[in-house]
């Protein structure tokens, strides 16, 4: 069963993602892709330094935006951002997307599942305030970024 669920998860996702990716250039799709990654590394650099380092003094309101929008992005479809043509870097537009991205249904489905899961439990966290259940949830947030990366990105 749990098979069966994955296959049709991943297959979902290669439809959506090449149904949307043809509606924009693949330089535009590895630009969009690029920024929305940008823009939950700037989210959770803000939570990082309110929950892990306390650089900044706690503020849960700006905590739970932080997290909203990393939740939001991360549930947005980016994975039609990864359509055909954005495994590799066109003109000045850089990706370091590993082939390994495109042939791995599976393994895509799962980490993409991951992030997503650890994204709204982060979100989650933020709302009750709780600094410690915050930084809990934000490692494991971390850990599926990290998960990705290394299966997914070039160094």
């Amino acid at each position: 069963m749990k098979k069966l669920m994955i296959g049709s998860l991943a297959a979902l996702f290669l439809t959506a993602s090449f149904t949307a990716s043809a509606q924009i250039d693949p330089e535009d799709q590895i630009k969009f892709r690029k920024a929305g990654y940008s823009f939950m590394s700037w989210n959770m650099s803000k939570i990082k330094a309110m929950a892990i380092d306390e650089s900044v003094a706690w503020d849960p309101a700006q905590v739970q935006a932080a997290a909203n929008s990393i939740a939001a992005t991360a549930n947005s479809g980016m994975g039609a951002l990864f359509g055909p043509g954005t495994e590799k870097s066109i003109g000045d537009t850089k990706t370091r997307v590993k082939p390994e991205m495109f042939t791995d249904g599976e393994g895509v489905v799962k980490v993409g599942m991951a992030f997503n899961k650890a994204a709204n439990e982060l979100a989650e966290a933020a709302a009750t305030g709780d600094k410690a259940l915050v930084a809990k949830a934000f490692a494991a947030a971390g850990d599926s970024c990290k998960g990705c990366h290394d299966k997914y990105r070039m160094d």
